[in-house]
């Protein structure tokens, strides 16, 4: 839940999602379409179809390695070795947004390349306790060493650090949401969930009105996010 999207709004649905489904058990018992319900608000829904995915191939247990973890659907590098190092206690060396800029920051005075934070992670982590460490960087990056306005004065690591103050300007825009495929694809997917018998493609286009509605349901189908019949669209059932 937390990829992509802030612990504030992952708190709420965490719970809920847990509430409703406190196994890997009852989470492959049900149909997709109550996780994807379950998991509205949080976008990036193909994040749901995956843990269901597993859930189903997985029900009494998840791996326990990195290379495992990695294997299942939806999981790439970064979450099989974060997942390892929380829950398993792997030794192994992985860096999100916050832990690329304490470690950049500190020691190479800028903001690292995820290639160079799990390098410099590799270098100097600690090789026990490894939850506990990068618990500490994401909390750092989290509170105090912010992407604008880092509180420096109360950084544990002020005395060693090499970072001025200044970060490199990125020359990479992303596109705005209001245009993007993203936003209709959530509007799609908001009004199916609201909706227990679902509605025809026409519909969604008129309520949505944006031309891209009936080739994004097409895309949304071949996800397995949303069943097709008719013409009438809903979330899968199975």
């Amino acid at each position: 839940m937390l990829q992509q999207t802030q612990v504030s709004r992952v708190l709420p649905a965490y719970r809920r999602f847990l509430k409703r489904f406190p196994t890997l058990r009852a989470l492959s018992r049900g149909p997709l379409g109550d996780a994807l319900r379950e998991w509205s608000g949080l976008g990036y829904n193909r994040r749901a179809r995956d843990l269901h995915r597993i859930a189903r191939s997985h029900s009494s247990g998840l791996p326990r390695t990195v290379a495992g973890l990695d294997a299942l659907p939806g999981v790439g590098a970064y979450t099989a070795s974060a997942v390892a190092c929380f829950a398993f206690g792997e030794p192994t060396a992985f860096a999100d947004t916050n832990i690329r800029r304490v470690l950049g920051r500190a020691i190479l005075g800028r903001t690292a390349t995820e290639r160079e934070a799990i390098e410099l992670d590799r270098q100097i982590g600690p090789k026990r306790d490894g939850a506990r460490w990068h618990h500490a960087l994401m909390d750092i990056g989290a509170t105090i060493c912010l992407a604008t306005r880092p509180r420096c004065d109360a950084c544990p690591v002020r005395t060693v650090c090499e970072y001025d103050g200044v970060e490199p300007t990125s020359r990479h825009k992303q596109s705005p949401f209001a245009a993007s495929d993203r936003r209709v694809r959530g509007a799609i997917m908001r009004r199916l969930v609201g909706s227990s018998r679902g509605a025809t493609i026409a519909a969604l286009r008129t309520g949505i009105k944006d031309a891209r509605v009936p080739r994004l349901v097409g895309v949304l189908a071949r996800e397995g996010l949303v069943e097709v019949s008719y013409g009438s669209v809903r979330l899968p059932t199975r």
